[in-house]
């Protein structure tokens, strides 16, 4: 193990009264006297006592948000065994109970909860009030319709208000959530909602994406003759479209008048299903608990973002992705969410910096790659747009390349928060992230989440400090899931996490955690390259790459040959006008080698019309790898789960060419 060096110096650190009032400050003096955590020693110190007194640190984190259980629980922690740990047995609640509780404040019922944009319009805000009374009505709507605890109700919505709405009634009804985006095609869908059997279907007839209409109504007819369990069909027209015969409209689902019942439900209850990106089969459907996902989510949101009543919460995102339901929480806070339905760049670049000025978020969520395009782009965001309320920037998707972290400074406001945060759909939370109390470090996560036994771990099990090693937690969380759907002896599930260390969640991302606490991730490690048995991470490469102005965007894997040998290659998709002569292989070369190692020179560059990704934007690594070892597109991918199938089949011939 190597020592560890001095902390370099940060990029960014909080002014003295902005940490004093952050809430994780306050959540630490208030634990300190009324459970035994440690008042001294900061965030570092907070974390420690979280992870080894489990119980006790979530049991705080409940009373100190007030969450309400209309059942009191008997233990915090009855099992904490992986998988099948069992958290505050006994109890009922309600999630969207909590999300509307602001609602009741009279001075806040007329604020806004949602602020909608889309590329037509501006801000169109729904007060507390409204959407308490549409949620109320749709759900009393749901119950006369006989949708029952534990049915599934399916979305295939963009990031709309319909949306918010529906996922809270479904919850109020005890019923189970599960969404696709509209520009799924309908195999990936059906993929998705077949294995869940869904008894009511909410869907868009279209939607606007890059200043076009897209047209989904026989998309949606093919659903509904797909999905004979489909009791309820409520259309929702975006685009005008009139109902088709069978119809409900949405007009008169949330026409009523009606207050919220709310089905006061088992901690461990299913809220949503989510699923993986299932490139290599049929996605798994992930289940999640009201409870669990109600207290993580209070922590991340309310602890780690800071947000709170008065905040503007954007995050571009698609239902399609765990990160919508991340937004979703947000009104667990009281903040206002800010819902973009659109391109994350039409008409220009600029589009997301233009939506975050527009609301006033103070909290805005994208992706590294966003960032990164902005850069490329020559974007000056802080000068051009009126950012003064953006107090936050949070990146996740990929890892914030080094030189994303730089631009984040120097053009979104030195007085900025960068966040770069890792979690996963599979806990649809962050393992480690965003701190408002901690420096941030160039190309770094500021620290592991609270409650979150983060560890980089050896082959063999042992812990790790400034090595790479497998992401592994090793006490359970609350928003792991439940279960998979249609998984009856957990095998899966098992299979899926804790196969290689038994009893510890391996997530499947290589890390290192730092000597001064934070931590680097560097991409997956099922397709971490490996050359001499030196492991390195497809981030790092990545960030070199993209660097230059001809690359557009880049894809590297490493394939074990037959004889023994082992070939990286390097795909890159050239920018307009770009060529991939001698002259720039030499500069790509010249720049892997100096800034990282000889090791991480490519065998060979690749001009590639397009770089494949799964349909929630993640670069399709390890089907490509398995094409390029001489595995049928068939076997090495599931179609309806990447964006532009006809990417892979060159990588298909060229595996046939090495095989």
């Amino acid at each position: 193990m190597s020592t560890a060096a001095q902390p370099p110096q940060p990029l960014w650190e909080p002014g003295q009264d902005r940490a004093a009032s952050a809430a994780v400050t306050r959540f630490q003096t208030w634990a300190a006297e009324h459970h035994g955590a440690p008042a001294e020693g900061g965030y570092p110190a907070l974390h420690r006592w979280s992870v080894e007194h489990l119980d006790t640190f979530w049991q705080s984190v409940a009373e100190w948000f007030d969450v309400r259980f209309s059942t009191p629980y008997e233990d915090v922690l009855a099992d904490r065994s992986m998988p099948g740990a069992r958290w505050f047995t006994g109890s009922r609640l309600n999630y969207a109970e909590y999300a509307l509780r602001t609602a009741e404040e009279p001075f806040l019922a007329g604020e806004a909860a949602l602020l909608h944009v889309d590329e037509t319009h501006g801000p169109e805000p729904m007060t507390w009030a409204e959407l308490r009374r549409q949620v109320g009505s749709l759900a009393a709507a749901l119950r006369a319709r006989g949708v029952r605890p534990g049915d599934r109700v399916s979305g295939y919505l963009p990031n709309v208000p319909q949306a918010i709405v529906s996922v809270l009634a479904t919850a109020a009804v005890g019923a189970v959530w599960t969404s696709c985006a509209p520009d799924f095609g309908a195999r990936s869908v059906l993929d998705r909602f077949r294995q869940v059997e869904p008894v009511v279907l909410i869907a868009v007839d279209g939607y606007r994406y890059g200043g076009k209409e897209h047209d989904r109504t026989d998309v949606v007819a093919e659903l509904r003759a797909e999905l004979p369990t489909v009791r309820t069909f409520v259309h929702v027209p975006l685009l005008g479209t009139p109902a088709p015969e069978g119809a409900e409209t949405w007009a008169d689902v949330v026409a009523g008048d009606e207050e919220p019942v709310f089905e006061q439900v088992p901690f461990d209850h299913p809220l949503w299903v989510l699923y993986s990106s299932g490139t290599t089969g049929l996605p798994k459907a992930i289940v999640q608990s009201q409870g669990g996902i109600l207290v993580e989510h209070l922590k991340q949101l309310g602890l780690h973002c800071d947000l709170s009543t008065g905040d503007r919460f954007f995050w571009y995102t698609s239902t399609g992705w765990m990160m919508w339901n991340f937004l979703v929480s947000g009104l667990l806070t009281g903040s206002t969410l800010v819902l973009y339905d659109g391109s994350p760049a039409f008409p220009d670049t600029a589009a997301q910096w233009r939506v975050a000025e527009t609301t006033g978020a103070t909290l805005f969520g994208t992706s590294a790659a966003y960032v990164m395009a902005s850069r490329k782009a020559g974007l000056h965001p802080a000068r051009d747009f009126d950012l003064s309320r953006v107090r936050c920037v949070a990146t996740t998707g990929s890892p914030l390349p080094p030189d994303g972290f730089r631009w984040l400074h120097d053009e979104a406001g030195e007085d900025v928060w960068i966040a770069s945060v890792s979690g996963g759909t599979d806990v649809c939370s962050c393992f480690a992230g965003a701190v408002p109390t901690l420096p941030v470090h160039i190309g770094e996560l500021q620290a592991p989440a609270l409650g979150v036994d983060l560890q980089a771990w050896d082959p063999g099990g042992r812990p790790l400090v400034d090595e790479v090693g497998e992401l592994v937690v090793t006490r359970p969380m609350p928003s792991m899931p439940i279960r998979f759907w249609n998984d009856p002896d957990g095998t899966r599930y098992h299979d899926s996490y804790f196969d290689t260390y038994p009893g510890v969640w391996r997530h499947g991302d290589w890390i290192t955690l730092t000597g001064h606490g934070s931590v680097i991730i560097h991409g997956r490690s099922d397709s971490t390259l490996n050359r001499g048995g030196v492991r390195m991470g497809s981030a790092d490469i990545y960030e070199v790459v993209e660097r230059l102005p001809e690359i557009r965007e880049s894809l590297v894997v490493g394939v074990e040959q037959p004889d023994g040998g082992y070939w990286m290659p390097l795909f890159v998709q050239l920018a307009e006008g770009a060529v991939l002569d001698d002259v720039l292989r030499t500069r790509l070369a010249t720049a892997l080698r100096t800034e990282l190692s000889p090791r991480h020179v490519p065998d060979e560059v690749i001009a590639v019309r397009a770089i494949p990704h799964t349909l929630t934007g993640k670069r399709l690594e390890v089907p490509v790898k398995r094409l390029l070892q001489g595995t049928p597109l068939e076997k090495a991918v599931n179609p309806g789960s990447v964006d532009d199938v006809e990417l892979l089949r060159g990588y298909e011939r060229l595996g046939r060419a090495h095989s």
